[in-house]
């Protein structure tokens, strides 16, 4: 990555927009920022982190102070950064979130945050991603940095190197875990841990369950009396001396099935007794029911004939309502006379009313007329000759709606004839260009097949790139694997050297174990052994057998792992001779352009086909002007004919309604109102004959009714209202005196036969009956309550049985299980056997560590003239601390190794600087080998002396070979003497600074 152009404006110190052209110092390779202290040297930096990525470090976790405090209220604040990458040259404008003036009204508004990434093709810039989610999302693709490798391997932070270097494992731990993202390392320590608790909660359910299980068998036998004399139960059985006696597991297995066959033959016998005590229980309740009936049938004949001296006693009430059912009936027959009567007096009535609104309604019109129907007859005449107008008049709008139509039709016609004139000058200059653009069309389709053969050379050389890529990588990951073998395999030998030396050293105090006092020794025939050899070391011919097993097995796999290699290196020879000598990106570029060729040239092949249909519909556009030229013409004068007709009938119409419609408005106000005084007439002529008739039918009705009264029993309409009911209550009556009948008829036969049955008049007693019952059934209950918990107990005893067998049988493979697990988790975690007690995220945080250590150790040699070197430390830390990543520091003039915090200032800078310039080496390593061509330290060059300042600065002469710019912040007058091309920030009198490049 390379830095070209940084603009800054309201941001920080700098209230103007200040401009660094970072291409002006490529000819240096490195340049100063100096100023004094506070003036803003470290704010360029800041600027550059916040144009890249959104935030600047040392403002977060408190206030934000990117805004200048020497901002106007409507000053812009934004930050411009144009770097490129090999993957072009890009260019980031960013503001940050503040406040500015409402530009509507007054106070304060938020100004949000806003970012634009744009791309350099061609000599413009093009637009990328204007939001901040894609604008993250793009930048990350482009820079493969995070902000905290950027930190570390380009913007190398006052502070922040040193603090590395001088940092415990822990913090040194949270650092490299983000450079390097090996947080997952911890999520599958976590997942191990996981499962081992839930594999050591497993395990401890299953015996928790098979010794609850036993446990619940063993109440079980004691609470229902299954055990016997002698016999030893439970956890809680003991010796007759109190000590506890150790039962297996299946000792007491055997224990629950010798009481599972007691509990079996009880239950047989239970369910016997619970069988006789059921038939004696059944004939006990036969009983029983027998005496009931009688008791039954007895207290029914009682009711029987009370209830009959009741039917008889309401005999008179019953006579009484007859004769009022009768009456009510006879009223019946004279209910509709009265009812037709009074009707139509109500409606000769309302006839009356009708008539005399009516009649009022048709004076206030006004009119005097002798004959109404006469009158009406006459208006209805005049309104059919009226109606033709009125029609008229309706259709108006639309006969106007025609003649604008026609009118749009003559100058529809005469803008085809323009037009038509108008194409047949234009279109042979068209016709000429669609030529001259198929010709051309016709040369690049004809490439397509030369094309597509470079576009698949291009294509074979690309997969051929990215194969070198992986088979680089595989072959790298086989050499370190290799590297791996040999020294696990050196390793092995080793162990079982020395082995085989204790096997040796150690055969005199085996020898010595197997001499008894008075038998003789088998090396020099002695009695006596006054001085055995001691055992201290054993070592059996089967350890040492074991270790050459585990030598050969390591010396396989490093024959393996060399064939491996070989075989991988050919491969990745053969795969870059297919490439060309092409990288990846490269090859990627030849691809596109190959493929945009043939895509263009598939492209023209079918724009061909369009460009001869559209030349040939063309001409066919052409012939078609001349042809139609006669049509447009005669279209025209049709189009003017017809509005000329149009508008005759339009004067005529608006004649007609005029003489129609009067002194109204319009013709259909003048129909309206005829037809209301046309219906006024006729409604008074309907109202007066509806009168008569009602009151002719009036006095038929009242006739009628005289009549049915004279013929009745009844001596007028009011005796039979009196005598009326209604419908629902002649049926109760008639319910009423039916019902009596009926249920007199009833108890009699009931009474009948339960008088045959010479039942006692004493009342039966039932105590005797159901006390047997209920004797018999407690009986039976009993039984079925002991039978039932004695094959409940005998079900009970065979689960919790064969339940405990089955967990049993499988907690011995669990077992085994659970310790591989717990083995595995607790090396992952740094515990047991981890003799280091290091994490699997540490171990391989420490790999990275070594290599990055390796990396600084070759710019320290140089720089302190081969005095120091660091060291990587896994040794253990004190009081259980996080240990692991631990760095020492080797002085060659003592020979020993010291902590770093015991450099001095100049030399744990240079030590510091050494570190941070290897942690860019393998930070940019790990993501994808990019260039770092732009470089910044800042670093307090004030602690070093004379000669170590010059150590430094033939180091940073070193950064800038290969084309590298390198920008140092410092105030030191010796650097600035050394370093020419500087950027000087200065602040002015008023406050803010302002950036001068020398």
């Amino acid at each position: 990555m390379q830095l070209h152009r940084l603009e800054v404006e309201g941001f920080g110190p700098f209230r103007e927009r200040q401009t660094v052209d970072f291409d002006a110092f490529a000819d240096d390779g490195i340049f100063l920022i100096a100023g004094r202290t506070g003036a803003g040297k470290s704010s360029i930096l800041d600027a550059v982190c916040f144009g890249l990525y959104g935030g600047v470090p040392r403002y977060e976790g408190g206030e934000k102070r990117l805004r200048s405090d020497h901002c106007e209220p409507d000053d812009v604040t934004e930050v411009v950064v144009e770097f490129s990458t090999p993957a072009g040259r890009f260019r980031v404008r960013r503001s940050p979130e503040y406040e500015r003036p409402k530009k509507r009204g007054g106070g304060m508004t938020v100004q949000p945050a806003a970012v634009q990434l744009d791309t350099s093709v061609g000599g413009e810039w093009i637009g990328l991603a204007a939001k901040e989610r894609e604008a993250a999302f793009e930048l990350d693709e482009i820079l493969q940095l995070s902000r905290e490798q950027f930190l570390q391997v380009i913007l190398l932070a006052q502070n922040r190197f040193s603090e590395f270097l001088l940092a415990g494992s822990k913090e040194r731990q949270s650092l490299l875990r983000r450079l390097f993202g090996t947080e997952r390392f911890e999520d599958v320590q976590a997942r191990f841990d996981e499962r081992r608790k839930a594999a050591e909660q497993s395990l401890g359910a299953r015996l928790a369950t098979v010794s609850a299980r036993l446990d619940e068998g063993e109440r079980l036998v004691g609470s229902a009396g299954l055990g016997h004399d002698g016999e030893v139960q439970g956890e809680d059985a003991g010796a007759a001396d109190s000590e506890p006696v150790a039962v297996t597991t299946e000792e007491r297995l055997d224990g629950l099935r010798r009481a599972k066959a007691r509990a079996d033959y009880r239950a047989e016998r239970r369910a016997a007794e619970r069988i006789e005590a059921e038939k004696q229980s059944d004939a006990a309740d036969a009983a029983l029911a027998i005496a009931r009936e009688e008791q039954r049938a007895q207290v029914e004949r009682d009711r029987a004939r009370a209830a009959l001296a009741r039917l008889e006693a309401d005999e008179p009430h019953i006579a009484a309502a007859r004769g009022e059912l009768q009456n009510a009936r006879a009223a019946e027959l004279l209910r509709g006379p009265i009812s037709a009567a009074t009707t139509a007096t109500s409606a000769r009535d309302a006839a009356i009313e009708a008539e005399t609104r009516a009649r009022a309604a048709w004076e206030a019109h006004g009119i005097v007329a002798d004959d109404l129907t006469e009158w009406a007859a006459e208006r209805a005449a005049q309104t059919g000759l009226w109606q033709r107008a009125a029609e008229l008049e309706r259709s108006a709008a639309a006969l106007d709606a025609e003649l604008a139509a026609t009118s749009d039709a003559v100058a529809a016609a005469t803008a085809r004839i323009d037009a038509a004139e108008a194409d047949r000058v234009a279109l042979p200059a068209e016709l000429e260009q669609l030529t001259l653009a198929r010709d051309a069309a016709r040369q690049l389709a004809d490439r397509a097949g030369d094309l597509a053969a470079a576009r698949d050379a291009a294509a074979a050389r690309h997969a051929a790139a990215v194969e070198t890529v992986r088979l680089r990588a595989a072959h790298d990951d086989a050499e370190r694997q290799l590297a791996d073998a040999s020294a696990a395999l050196a390793a092995a030998q080793t162990a079982l050297a020395q082995l085989r030396q204790r096997r040796l050293d150690g055969f005199a105090g085996e020898l010595a174990t197997s001499l008894h006092e008075g038998e003789a020794c088998p090396v020099c025939g002695s009695h006596e052994h006054p001085a055995p050899a001691v055992h201290a070391d054993p070592v059996s011919a089967e350890d040492v057998d074991g270790a050459e097993a585990a030598r050969d097995v390591l010396a396989q796999r490093e024959r393996d792992a060399a064939e491996r290699t070989s075989s991988l290196r050919a491969d990745l020879a053969a795969a870059i001779s297919r490439a060309d000598g092409r990288e990846v990106d490269e090859a990627v570029a030849e691809l596109d352009t190959a493929t945009a060729a043939h895509a263009q040239s598939t492209d023209a092949a079918d724009q061909l086909v369009t460009l001869d249909q559209q030349r040939e519909a063309l001409l066919a556009r052409i012939r078609r002007l001349d042809s139609d030229r006669d049509r447009d013409s005669t279209a025209l004068a049709a189009a003017r004919e017809a509005h000329s007709l149009v508008a005759q009938r339009v004067a005529d119409t608006r004649e007609t309604i005029a003489e129609a419609k009067g002194h109204y408005e319009s013709v259909a106000e003048r129909l309206t109102a005829t037809r209301v005084e046309v219906q006024a007439a006729l409604a008074l002529v309907e109202a007066a004959a509806e009168r008569a008739r009602k009151a002719e039918a009036a006095t038929a009705a009242k006739a009628e009714l005289d009549a049915a009264l004279e013929a009745s029993e009844f001596d007028g309409v009011a005796a039979v209202e009196l005598s009326l009911r209604t419908a629902a209550a002649q049926a109760a009556l008639e319910n009423r005196v039916t019902q009596h009948a009926v249920q007199r008829e009833k108890e009699r036969a009931i009474l009948l036969d339960l008088e045959l049955r010479t039942l006692p008049e004493e009342t039966i007693d039932l105590g005797p009956a159901e006390q047997s019952s209920l004797a018999a059934r407690q009986r039976w209950s009993v039984a079925v309550d002991e039978a039932g918990r004695a094959a409940g107990v005998s079900e009970q005893l065979a689960a919790v049985i064969e339940a405990a067998t089955s967990e049993h049988a499988r907690i011995a493979d669990d077992a085994a299980d659970y310790e591989v697990l717990r083995g595995l988790a607790d090396a992952i975690a740094g515990r047991g056997a981890n003799a280091r007690k290091m994490t699997l995220e540490t171990f391989v945080l420490a790999a990275e560590l070594e290599e990055i250590v390796d990396a600084a150790n070759r710019r320290l040699s140089d720089m302190s003239t081969g005095r120091y070197q660091l060291r990587h430390s896994d040794a253990l830390a004190a009081r259980g601390a996080a240990s692991g990543l631990g760095i020492v520091v080797f002085d060659a003039f003592t020979g020993q190794t010291r902590p770093a915090q015991s450099l001095s200032g100049g030399e744990t800078f240079l030590s510091s600087l050494a570190l941070a310039l290897g942690l860019a080496e393998v930070v940019t390593a790990r993501a994808g080998g990019i260039r770092l061509d732009t470089l910044f330290i800042d670093e307090g060059f004030g602690s070093l002396d004379g000669d170590t300042l010059d150590v430094a600065m033939r180091t940073l002469d070193e950064l800038r070979q290969g084309g590298r710019t390198v920008g140092v912040i410092s105030h030191v007058e010796a650097m600035q003497e050394q370093i020419p091309a500087q950027l000087r920030v200065r602040a002015t009198s008023s406050g803010p600074s302002v950036i001068e490049a020398r």
